[in-house]
């Protein structure tokens, strides 16, 4: 072979030795070895959430633990040899993400397998969607789509389940809406639910019918859920879905995000769901702090439920999974009218006996689930977005006598300014999700036809609660929202009447929600002895307008020291 290079074989050698032997004279210290467990990042504006030391330029993290949140020289200093050194360049630090309401194991699984588009107004095109997802998925089991919305099907000039049984009419088939609040099915699906003329509306739910009495396919909030119970039945195959989409989507996407800590606003204990995150776990896969909120089953009976609840409580304290929440209903929603309400709504959809709104849970009954589970160490996480369901709620958790609970109403759309300062009082946080357009208050009146004009004023009143002193959080209810939190932080600020300053929005995406999650004494701020939770972003959201803040991307997210997410 012929040697192309223009310096031969032989000039390299002679080149190697010279400058071998004139670099005896100046021995080098060899490279100290690269050291892990420590890490210093400077030259950054660290914002930290800790009132006693709000802004650093540089904080020093050994095995995981924040021991140095100061100036750059001295972060350098405690470092010890080989510790790695990240210079930020100017670069905004803050803590992880906190979401404590959202729903990433039903977000990200595939037992639901298709997927419709919602700005298809005509009813009877979804058959369509449900031919093609018959295609798609052979076979002759439940077969469940999400995405549309509630008016499609009410619409509809002849029964709603007609329109699927045209396409299915031996395979049961459901269609959730997207808020989660109603199911649209076929025929054969509400005969394997067992439904007749004579079935009674379960607690918190409607079964929607005909002149006739008989059922028309639309299954109103918890009627809706007994039809998932069964369709969702646990399955080793189910269970694996659960798995592969929080491990391959729901996981990485809350990195992608700077969360780090969440609280599954929903595990469905009977579809095994708290026994996807214990594998998760267990094989040391989990990249986030998860507290589950156990799924109190409105239709249960209350003894053997309580029993089951009380089993499943787990809190270790080193542990990055709890189970140590309760998540019920006090109500429904808005926009198909099962908000609880104080007063009737202008459109009676069902025509009950009463027009004001339904319950899951009645005010003394979650009483006596507080009563019963909060000595066990559970937290409650309750659903509460009428005036009437924010007031029950609180009423409930007055009747336990101690402020010792860590309780949350989340949503708290409507809600009596009597009742402003109970939050406080009762030591009960309020939760509100604002990263959807529809709670901007652009969209407040779009329900003046459901409840009148009045009530639409100050949609989930965020400022009227801080000045009541009430300890606020946000989180975002995905999937029905956005999970970016910075776009959550943007509309927090920009609502006026009802916004939130910046420095508090994000206290209430940290620091309340690390409060929440009883873990406020290891993370949530930025400071000595806690453990390394922190996200860099591409910008300082304190240093732009707060429309761009919604613009602002995650470069990294640090889980107890570790990188768990690089742009």
């Amino acid at each position: 072979m012929n040697n192309t290079n223009p310096i031969s074989n032989y000039s390299i050698l002679i080149l190697f030795t010279i400058l071998s032997f004139s670099c005896k004279d100046e021995p080098t210290e060899p490279a100290p070895p690269v050291n892990n467990t420590e890490t210093v990042f400077f030259n950054g504006k660290i914002y930290t959430v800790n009132s006693g030391q709000v802004w650093a330029d540089a904080m020093y993290i050994k095995d995981g633990i924040i021991e140095f949140v100061g100036d750059n020289d001295s972060a350098k200093e405690m470092a010890a040899d080989g510790a790695a050194m990240i210079d930020l360049e100017g670069g905004f630090i803050m803590p992880g993400i906190h979401d404590v309401h959202l729903h990433p194991l039903e977000a990200a699984t595939d037992n639901f397998q298709f997927i419709v588009d919602d700005s298809v107004t005509d009813p009877e095109e979804y058959a369509n969607d449900v031919a093609n997802a018959i295609q798609e998925n052979p076979g002759n089991d439940w077969l469940l789509g999400w995405g549309h919305w509630i008016d499609v099907p009410l619409e509809a000039t002849r029964s709603p389940k007609e329109i699927f049984d045209d396409v299915a009419p031996d395979r049961p088939v459901a269609i959730m809406e997207q808020t989660s609040h109603s199911l649209w099915c076929n025929s054969k699906a509400l005969e394997l639910m067992g439904i007749d003329n004579n079935t009674p509306n379960p607690p918190g739910g409607v079964i929607m019918r005909e002149a006739d009495g008989e059922a028309n396919g639309i299954l109103i909030d918890n009627a809706g859920n007994l039809l998932l119970d069964l369709a969702l039945a646990p399955t080793p195959e189910r269970a694996q879905n659960d798995y592969d989409g929080l491990i391959n989507f729901a996981l990485p996407e809350l990195a992608k995000n700077g969360i780090t800590s969440i609280c599954d606003a929903r595990t469905y204990w009977k579809r095994e769901h708290q026994e996807t995150w214990k594998r998760i776990a267990e094989k040391d896969k989990l990249t986030v702090r998860a507290n589950l909120g156990l799924w109190a089953y409105p239709t249960e009976e209350d003894a053997s439920q309580l029993s089951t609840l009380k089993s499943l409580y787990a809190f270790d304290k080193n542990s990055l999974l709890k189970i140590n929440q309760i998540k019920l209903y006090s109500d429904g929603i808005i926009h198909n009218t099962t908000s609880a309400m104080h007063d009737d709504y202008d459109i009676d959809y069902f025509e009950l006996a009463t027009n004001n709104g339904l319950n899951y849970f009645t005010e003394e009954r979650i009483a006596d689930y507080i009563s019963e589970l909060e000595s066990t160490g559970f937290d409650f996480h309750i659903h509460t977005i009428g005036n009437r369901g924010v007031h029950e709620a609180l009423n409930a958790i007055e009747q336990s006598g101690t402020t010792a609970g860590r309780h949350r109403l989340t949503h708290v759309e409507y809600v009596d300014p009597a009742d402003y300062g109970r939050f406080a009082q009762l030591n009960a946080t309020a939760d509100a999700q604002v990263a959807g357009d529809f709670t901007q208050p652009g969209h407040w009146h779009d329900n003046d036809y459901l409840v009148g004009a009045a009530l639409n004023e100050n949609n989930v009143p965020l400022k009227s609660l801080k000045e009541a002193n009430a300890r606020v959080t946000l989180s975002s209810d995905w999937d029905v929202s956005s999970l970016n939190p910075f776009v959550g932080l943007q509309n927090a600020v920009t609502r006026a009447p009802q916004n939130l300053s910046l420095e508090d929005a994000v206290k209430a995406y940290t620091i309340n929600a690390a409060y929440v999650m009883r873990q406020e004494n290891k993370v949530g701020t930025i400071e000595i002895g806690k453990e390394a939770d922190f996200i860099i972003l591409s910008q300082n959201i304190f240093e732009i307008p707060n429309d761009q803040i919604g613009q602002t991307q995650v470069l990294k997210t640090y889980l107890q020291g570790e990188l768990i997410f690089e742009k």
